[in-house]
Parts: C-alpha cells; structure tokens; sequence
C-alpha cells in the first residue's frame, strides 16, 4: 500500500495513542490534519497558534501525557513559539509540528521559507526535521519519548512539504512501540544516599518538605503524602505544584510559609527547580544555616543547584519517596516534630482569621481579594482553576486553595500572560466531566480573547472570571506608562460569540452573577462573568526580580 507522508504521521499519531491535537488549518499540514480526523483523532481548531500550544500544555499537565500541536509554515509555526517557549520552562511535554516550506527549495526563497528548526531549538527539549517520509514513525515516535522521559519537555517536528505530499511503500515503514507510561524509567536511590537523608530528618528539629511539578510528572502524588504523614514534616508547594496533597490537610500551613522557610533547619526539596519561585532556596529566605537535601530525577538539575546541597539524589520521585518512607519509620519518630508543627499550626490559624476579615471587604469598586472570596466559597474541591494575569494572579495564590493534583494551572515560571483561556479550553477538553474556571486579568484575557469563540464551536463550557481593573495593572498612582486599557464589556464580546455574559460592578452581586453563569454552563453554554475591581489594589507577594511589572 502507497502512504503519503501526511498520512504516515496521522498513523504514527493513532498508534501512539494521540486521541487529540490542537491546531488551526493550513498548508502544507491540511492533508495531516484531515488524514488524523479521518482516523478518528479529536482536532480542536483554535484562533490563534499560541492557542494551540498553551491548550496541549494544559491537555499534558491535567492526563501526564504529550500534548500535541500543529501548525502550517511559517507565521503558522512561528506563532507558536511562545506556548512552546512556555511548555519549556515549564518543563511541559508538548509536541508540536509544524509544517514548511519544501527541503528541495531551500534558499530559493521560496513561500513561507524560514529557519524555523533554529528558531524552536532554544526552547525545546529535541527538535528535528524529517528528510525521508519512511523515518516519520521512527522520529515522531522519538520524540514523543524525549518529551516523555526524565525531566519533561517540548519537542518540536519540522515537516517540509514536499516530505508530506511524498508517497512511500508502505512495507518500507517500520512502526516503533507505542509509548508506554508504565515503562518510563523510574531511578532508584542508592542505600547510602537513603541513609543520609533519613540521618539529616531524624537529626532535624524543623524540617520542611518542599515540592513541585516533578512530583506530578512521576505520579507521586500518593507516595508524597505516605511520607510526610509517616515523618510528621511540614510540606510546601511551588505553585505549579499545588494540590498534589489537599491543601486542608493537617501537615499543610501556606499562610506560615515565610516563617517555616527561614526557620527550616532542613530543607528537603522534591521534584522542583531551585529557583526564583523559592528564592532558590537560599537566604534570606531561607536560613543559611539550614541543612539542604534534594531529589530530583534530572542530574543536570541536582549538579547545578544554586546552593551547596548536603545531600543530593538523581532519582524518580515515586521510587525514591518509596524507599525514604520505609527508612524513616524505623529511623524517625513523627511526634518528634510536635513543637515544630504547633508552631506553625498557630501562625497559620491567626494569619488565615486576620485574612478572613481583610477578605471581607464590601467597598466599592470591588477588591480583587472579596472577588477571589467569592470565588473561592462558589467551587466545589474538584473543579480545574486556571489564574492568568498580574494582581489577580497573586490574589487567587493567597486566597484559593487546591486539593486535587494537576487541577491548577497558571502563568507558570515563565510568566506568560494570556494563557488562561487556552489553558481553560486544554482542561476542559482533557476532563470535560470537570468543571474549570478561567480565573483572568483583563489585560491578560485580552490577549486570546477570541478563544471565547473556540469555547462555544467547540462545546466547551467554561466559566471565564475577568477582574476588569481597566488595566494591565494596580497602580494606585497611575503612574505606569501603557497602564490603561478602558473598562472593555467582554461580557458583551462573550455573548456575541454565543457565550453567556454577566456584569458586575458590587460585591454582594458576584455569588449570583456565578450561580447563574454556572447554571449556563451546566446546560452546555461557556459563560463569561465580568468583575469590575479596584484599580488601585496593588498584591504584594515575594519579591521574585529586582523590578517590578
């Protein structure tokens, strides 16, 4: 049997197991894109390609499986390049392809010619062109484990046109095994590096547990929690992390995260990047005399940590958290830690009583901090949260908490703004039994705002939440050049596209715009509820750079 090249990779993509792909139509990907639909592959055409890469990006985060992208040559893949450059830093494995323009005209100037494999590589983990239509299966396999393996990642596929439209035999193709996620490569710790972790926690007095994605990529969500129940150890998330344990539970203290840092006379770090997201675990945030533990399964990540580590492992999360468990019940004595954890149980209780009533502010315009309140008490402990934007970003982390794994997702440690729409479209097609909430600035939503219309081709009924401060920022003195953007009616926008739209100018009418927009949505209808807040409220949270935005 005679395939073509765009058929070869929509079959690779069924035999990997993709059931999806975000994209939006165009040459020289249409034969792609309609051979991948015809083998029964659900394709979500977005508005913008961004769209499409930060939409696979959360479909990767919510099922711990590739996301995939697609886009036509040129300004289609370029535009790409900040949901990938996103997934990136995030450590996100999104696979995108991109069609361009054919290899046999190169630098003949022919349409759409561009470099776009040097301009995909700084921000994938692989990337790669196809020359021979016979080798499609073999890389998209490749690449679909590269992203899958170790430290996750982007990867990106360049597919010149002339490879696509190529036919090849069908008996000259060899088809590689399926990814499979039960045979992603699990590192173990050695003995002697268990045995001088479990020696540090049993000679803490204040130790800390601080965790992030790399837990969710493992799957160690469950193991997390066996273990810092076994220890009685405090945990702390990055907030790409959060909900990996429910944030009520009784180890968990985030409104006393400032003291437990610098107090901590051991920090264990799991599965997340020392970085600006926990002062890279340095002072002063941190003690300088604090003893600093690590596991994490990329080596790169353990021998470049910014701080001298007293312990550090080259390990998966779920194997290594497996075997620190079983040494620290014979080693470690959880009530040990009794005065440590009443410490913070007390700070946590006052400062979450003093926020209660700051929380409560009826004045008008509305404070982003009642808007997050609302929020807050309206959803229930399963739904998906999706925070996009400047103040309200850092509102919604002080004041909504998480309790389920994967099911918040924000601007990310690259602090992409405009993700929050597409990353609520990705969601709600990863768990359409879910309901997600798109929590949005309104400087951020504007800029996938069209998404509204995917939302509604598509059927996928989102709740959109805008705090309209009729800027990009807080700026009480106005003082900002660029600041201002008007008090826009997205909620008219929404119900043009089809969508259900509110407006809400007092406090006490939030919880009833929500309870209808929600009613909208569980008949089918995305909706869109438009909040205007204060512009003068200005967050504060830990300093992350010397400049402010």
């Amino acid at each position: 049997m005679v395939l073509t090249g765009s058929d070869l990779v929509a079959r690779a993509l069924h035999k990997q197991g993709v059931d999806t792909f975000f994209y939006i139509m165009g040459a020289p990907m249409l034969s792609v894109e309609s051979a991948a639909l015809a083998l029964g592959l659900r394709g979500v055409d977005v508005r913008h390609e961004q769209a499409a890469a930060m939409a696979a990006h959360a479909y990767a985060r919510l099922l711990n499986r590739p996301g995939v992208c697609m886009a036509a040559s040129g300004p289609g893949t370029t535009n790409l390049i900040t949901g990938i450059a996103h997934a990136f830093v995030d450590c996100t494995p999104v696979v995108a392809l991109g069609g361009s323009s054919p290899a046999s005209q190169s630098h003949k100037g022919t349409f759409q010619e561009i470099d776009q494999l040097a301009m995909l590589a700084p921000c994938t983990k692989w990337s790669d062109r196809v020359h021979r239509p016979e080798r499609i299966p073999e890389l998209l396999g490749y690449a679909i484990r590269e992203a899958m393996s170790g430290k996750p990642g982007p990867v990106y596929l360049d597919l010149p046109g002339d490879v696509l439209f190529a036919e090849v035999d069908e008996e000259k193709v060899a088809w590689p095994e399926p990814w499979d996620p039960d045979r992603r490569p699990r590192p173990a710790a050695g003995p002697a590096e268990i045995r001088s972790l479990t020696d540090l926690i049993a000679g803490a007095e204040r130790p800390v547990v601080v965790s992030g994605m790399g837990v969710l990529w493992s799957g160690a969500e469950a193991e997390l929690r066996t273990f810092v129940e076994a220890a009685g150890i405090p945990f702390f998330t990055t907030p790409q992390g959060r909900g990996v344990i429910p944030e009520d539970h009784e180890l968990c203290y985030p409104a006393a995260r400032s003291t437990a840092f610098r107090e901590a006379d051991l920090i264990l770090v799991v599965g997340t990047r020392m970085n600006y997201v926990i002062g890279h675990a340095s002072p002063p945030r941190f003690a300088a005399t604090a003893k600093v533990a690590r596991i994490d399964i990329s080596a790169e990540e353990i021998a470049t940590s910014p701080r001298r580590l007293d312990v550090g492992v080259v390990a998966d999360a779920r194997t290594a958290l497996t075997q620190l468990t079983d040494a620290v019940r014979d080693r470690v004595v959880p009530d040990g830690f009794t005065a440590w954890r009443d410490r913070l149980r007390e700070l946590n209780g006052s400062k979450l009583a003093e926020h209660e009533r700051e929380l409560a502010d009826d004045a008008v315009p509305i404070h982003p901090l009642r808007l997050c309140r609302e929020l807050r008490d309206f959803m229930d402990r399963e739904t998906i949260l999706c925070v996009d934007g400047q103040e309200i970003l850092n509102y919604g982390r002080q004041v909504i908490p998480t309790y389920r794994a994967r099911h918040r997702l924000n601007s990310g440690t690259f602090g992409t703004m405009g993700v929050g729409l597409p990353f609520g479209l990705g969601a709600k097609v990863a768990c359409p039994d879910k309901p997600v909430i798109v929590l949005h600035g309104d400087g951020s939503f504007g800029m996938n705002a069209m998404e509204i219309d995917t939302a509604v081709r598509h059927d996928l009924p989102i709740l959109v939440v805008i705090s309209l401060n009729g800027g990009w920022t807080g700026d009480p003195a106005k003082e900002r050049p660029g600041r201002e953007l008007g008090y826009t009616r997205f909620d008219k926008m929404a119900e043009a596209f089809g969508a259900y739209g509110e407006y809400v100018e007092r406090p006490d009418d939030i919880r009833p715009a929500l309870d209808r927009a929600m009613a909208a949505v569980v008949s089918g209808q995305p909706a869109l509820v438009n909040v205007v807040t204060d512009w003068r409220a200005r967050a504060t949270t830990a300093a992350f750079t010397e400049y402010v935005t």
